[in-house]
């Protein structure tokens, strides 16, 4: 079924928000507020977690006391606040949506919790520019499982093939490849992805501005 893109699916942290050093700040404020050491690799290993994978990790693997749920609260909530001071759009963020949205429908494939997505989204006026969007914690697990990507691909009534991905992480970039989407990489500057992930991508640029229809529209798989 593959064919010419038929939609393109946005991931949100690290592609159009700045978000990943506000995560890995705020989870670090509370090992910091527990008194508990940074385990070396557990800001990478969050990366693309569900909200409850995530707030699993803090408890059990850095150790911060509570819930998982009550945790998840605390780090949502705290994001939140930060959000309505200052949306850390990332250059080119809005043109590129309005960009791609002017071709083809738009999806969203992301880790957030959908309060944040939707904080976000409305916070930059992009809610309805988007014809499907899903978090991960609506679904079965979070990246690197295809599950995300299969189902914004299946919302939009497309197949996977016929979809273009755009990622910026190691867990993102192998999510969008194993749901079987041709994937964009723009690499996190901050967190780089690794290099065996980086090599699933079908194309790899610096910067959002470089993402044009065209470029898109190559993507395409043939008949």
């Amino acid at each position: 079924m593959a064919g010419d893109v038929q939609a393109v699916v946005f991931d949100l942290d690290g592609v159009l928000v700045d978000s990943e050093q506000l995560w890995d700040a705020v989870r670090r404020g509370l090992a910091e507020d527990a008194c508990r050491p940074w385990p070396a690799g557990a800001t990478r290993a969050m990366q693309g977690m569900s909200t409850a994978e995530w707030a699993a990790y803090l408890t059990d693997a850095v150790g911060v006391p509570g819930k998982p749920e009550e945790v998840a609260a605390t780090v949502i909530d705290r994001l939140a606040a930060r959000y309505h001071e200052w949306l850390p759009l990332l250059p080119g963020a809005l043109d590129v949506v309005l960009r791609l949205g002017s071709r083809w429908p738009l999806g969203l494939a992301s880790s957030s919790p959908r309060r944040l997505i939707d904080t976000v989204l409305e916070s930059a006026g992009l809610t309805h520019r988007f014809h499907v969007t899903v978090s991960t914690e609506e679904v079965a697990a979070g990246k690197p499982s295809p599950a995300v990507y299969q189902t914004v691909a299946r919302r939009l009534g497309v197949h996977p093939s016929q979809a273009v991905a755009i990622e910026d992480s190691s867990n993102g970039l192998r999510s969008a490849a194993a749901a079987g989407l041709a994937v964009l990489a723009v690499p996190n500057r901050a967190f780089p992805p690794a290099a065996d992930s980086l090599a699933l991508a079908d194309i790899v640029v610096d910067s959002l501005d470089e993402i044009t229809v065209q470029l898109v529209a190559s993507m395409g798989r043939g008949s």
